[in-house]
Order: structure tokens, then C-alpha cells, then sequence
């Protein structure tokens, strides 16, 4: 399989389709964010309980997964100049139902609606990115994509908590659909597609590879154990952190508005600073093991250990520290794992195996807000629920951590899955 030499250079245009795409990811995580965000006034208005509002959290990733797989064979035959804006408008037009009067099926069945969007939406928008810059440059805007979902956060939550507090909470989602109509707009007017592909190669045929040995491969294994303890603790902070810090800790909503965008800035801080820092790291000589899977996954090993503190500390301050700093860790992964599976995977394949592993990883995000419900609900109060919950967080984190280090080789990987398979002779 072609593998891009250093000679190669993203194309002009490259960094404006960064933008746009990253746009595209800050509205993704916004969208994810809103139940979150909303959900005292949701709980209050719809009389539900923990365990309900767990269900909420988890439905919108009900289909997240299998719509992740379709698409990613879609987008293996479709250009995702014309996926993309197709998928952001499910999203936009998902939201709009809340502007009525919706009970708690509507508002389930409007996030599963969501989810069946969004779940391909960062491995379409990778793969889209990928077809723009060569591999060796490929880790920084990767790390500028995925932050988007920090940024998503970071800008989207006091605007949309201004409007929950001063309108209501069906005005957030109505104004989350309607800025996800002018998305769809401009990428229409100035989306492209990359031209970085193997077949712009006169009479180049790339060779295909079984996905079996692609899927089975420790790499893979690795990458989806690592990033879905990463998602159990991104999960739980698009839908719990905020009742935490009001049910929980006794903020007002409108202090819990910017508490909640702490541990979103300093995940984008540790992510852009591991994209620049791979890259910096493979333009020195390090091999990809070190480079993006080492550091990758050690943030995890270290956040699930900080994360283990909250419970043994009683004060608010410290303890909302100790999860902005162990769950901000974790972002690291997300920014070396698509790049690594880059590596060795067939670009005819890549988008295929990038959905798989963004559909594997993202079933941490049905389980962990379930999950958080119930241990909420099954408490003596409130608070000691959430110290149980973060005390499984932490467990979980420290177990995908020590995974991806044992796991992550991508660079004997490439070697080991580009040799051909021996065939063995019958007499």
C-alpha cells in the first residue's frame, strides 16, 4: 500500500476545508451538549427521574453506531462533499420539534433521530480531511478537528444557557437547528473535495485488504478499547456534568453554565498540544508507537488515576478541579487513534474502518449515561451517587489506558498488514 513521503504537500485550499469542517464539528458537539445542558429544566418540566434521564442521555446513541458503519462504507463509494451536508441536515431538522410542547417520547425519539446523524460524523469529516494533507501532516488537523467538540462546548454553552435561562430550553434546540441550516448552506456554496487520493495516480491500483486482518488487528483492538474509555467519561460529561454541578454540588444554572465549559477548554488545550507535539515528535525521528499511540494513551492511565481522588476529597473546589483535569486528559486519544488506523489502512478502505471504530468506541456513550442514572438513583442522595459513578469512570479509564499501551504499535502494524498472508500448499 502507498505510504506518503515527505516530499508531499496539502494542497492551498486544505486549511480553509479545516475550517469549514471544523464549524461543522463545533455544531456537532453543541447538538450533543444541549439534553445536558437543559437537564434540570428538562427533569423539572417532565416530572423525570435519574434513571430517565440516563435513558435520554443514552438514546441518542442507539443507532449512533450502525448509521457510523453504513456510512462508513458509504463513503467509501459517495464523495463527502455531498455526505456531509446531508447528515447536518438531519440534525437541524431533529431540533426543531422542541419548539412546541414535546413530552419525554418526543424528545427521546428526536435524540435518537440526532444520533443516527451524527454517529458517522466525525469519521466522514476525517476521512475528508485525510484526502487533504499527506500522512505526515495529518495528525495537527486532526487535532484541530476533534476540537471542535471542546470548542462546540466552549462556545455554544453560555450562549445556549443564556437562552434556556431567559427563554427556555425549547429555544435552545430551535436556535441549534436553525444555525445548522446556514452549515448546510455554506459548505453547499464552498465545500470541495480532496484531491490527495491514490487513484489520481495514472494506473495505480491500491490492494485491498481483508478486512479481517484490518479489524482484528492489535492496532484496532487497541485504539477502540482506549478511545471508548475516553467516550464513558466524554458521555457523562455531555449529559451529567451540569446536574452534577447543580443537583450535586448546589450551583445555580446559571453558574453551572460556566463551570460546565472548564473541563471542555482545558481538553482542547491537552488535545491541540498533543497534535502539535506528535507531529513535532514525528518530523524528529520518533516512530509512530511513541509518537501517537504511547502518547496517546499514558493521558488515560493518568486522568482515570486523578478522576479516583474526587470521591476521597469533600470539597467542591477540589473536586470539580480533580475531573477538569482527569477528564481533560483524555483527549488526547482522539487525535493520535484516527491517524494511527491512517496508517496502515487502504485509502479505498479508511473510511469503512474509521466509521467501525468511531461505532465501536461511541457504545460507551449508550452504557455510561444508563449506567450513571441508576447508581444517582440507587444512592442514599444525590451526591454519593455521582462520587460511585465517578469512581467507575475512573476505573474505566484506567483500564482503556493501559489497553492502548499494550495495544498501540501502528508502525509494525503497517509493516505486519502490508506482507502478504502465506498461503499454505496442500498436497
Amino acid at each position: 500500500m502507498p505510504i506518503d513521503t515527505p516530499r508531499q504537500k496539502a494542497p492551498r485550499a486544505a486549511w480553509g476545508m479545516v475550517a469549514l469542517l471544523f464549524v461543522y464539528m463545533v455544531l456537532n458537539f453543541a447538538d450533543k451538549i444541549i439534553v445536558g445542558l437543559a437537564g434540570v429544566p428538562i427533569m423539572t418540566e417532565l416530572n423525570l427521574s435519574p434513571s430517565d434521564f440516563g435513558l435520554l442521555g443514552s438514546s441518542f446513541f442507539f443507532l449512533f453506531s450502525i448509521s457510523a458503519i453504513v456510512f462508513g462504507f458509504v463513503i467509501n463509494r459517495v464523495p463527502t462533499r455531498w455526505v456531509l451536508p446531508g447528515l447536518a441536515l438531519v440534525w437541524a431538522l431533529s431540533q426543531f420539534p422542541m419548539l412546541g410542547t414535546p413530552g419525554f417520547i418526543t424528545l427521546l425519539i428526536c435524540r435518537v433521530i440526532l444520533g443516527a446523524g451524527e454517529g458517522p460524523a466525525f469519521s466522514v469529516a476525517v476521512h475528508s480531511v485525510f484526502k487533504w494533507f499527506p500522512d505526515h501532516q495529518r495528525t495537527l488537523p486532526t487535532a484541530i478537528l476533534s476540537q471542535g467538540a471542546s470548542f462546540g462546548v466552549i462556545l455554544a454553552v453560555p450562549l445556549l444557557n443564556w437562552i434556556i435561562i431567559n427563554r427556555s430550553w425549547h429555544w435552545a434546540f430551535g436556535a441549534l437547528g436553525i444555525v445548522g441550516l446556514i452549515w448546510v448552506a455554506l459548505w453547499l456554496v464552498l465545500g470541495r473535495e480532496g484531491p490527495l487520493e491514490p487513484k489520481s495516480a495514472p494506473g495505480f491500483v491500491e490492494e485491498r485488504v481483508p478486512y479481517a486482518r484490518l479489524l482484528f488487528s492489535p492496532t484496532f483492538i487497541g485504539c477502540c478499547l482506549a478511545t471508548f474509555g475516553a467516550y464513558w467519561a466524554l458521555s457523562l460529561g455531555l449529559t451529567w456534568f451540569t446536574p452534577f454541578i447543580v443537583k450535586g454540588l448546589g450551583f445555580t444554572q446559571a453558574q453551572a453554565g460556566w463551570i460546565s465549559i472548564l473541563p471542555w477548554i482545558f481538553g482542547a488545550t491537552v488535545s491541540l498540544s498533543a497534535g502539535a507535539l506528535s507531529q513535532a515528535m514525528l518530523t524528529r525521528g520518533f516512530t509512530t508507537r511513541a509518537a501517537r499511540g504511547v502518547l496517546g494513551a499514558a493521558p488515560l492511565l493518568l486522568g482515570g488515576i486523578i478522576v479516583m481522588l474526587v470521591p476521597l476529597t469533600g470539597n467542591s473546589a477540589l473536586q470539580l478541579t480533580l475531573l477538569v483535569f482527569g477528564s481533560g486528559l483524555c483527549g488526547a486519544i482522539y487525535v493520535v487513534c484516527p491517524a494511527m488506523l491512517g496508517e496502515f489502512t487502504p485509502v479505498t478502505q479508511r473510511g469503512a474502518i474509521l466509521s467501525i471504530y468511531g461505532a465501536i468506541y461511541t457504545l460507551a456513550g449508550i452504557i455510561a449515561p444508563y449506567v450513571m442514572g441508576n447508581v444517582i438513583e440507587g444512592a442514599a442522595n444525590p451526591l454519593d451517587g455521582y462520587m460511585n459513578g465517578y469512581r467507575i469512570v475512573a476505573s474505566v479509564l484506567i483500564t482503556a489506558g493501559v489497553a492502548g499501551l499494550a495495544l498501540l504499535w501502528p508502525n509494525s502494524e503497517r509493516a505486519r498488514i502490508a506482507r502478504p498472508v502465506p498461503v499454505v500448499r496442500t498436497a
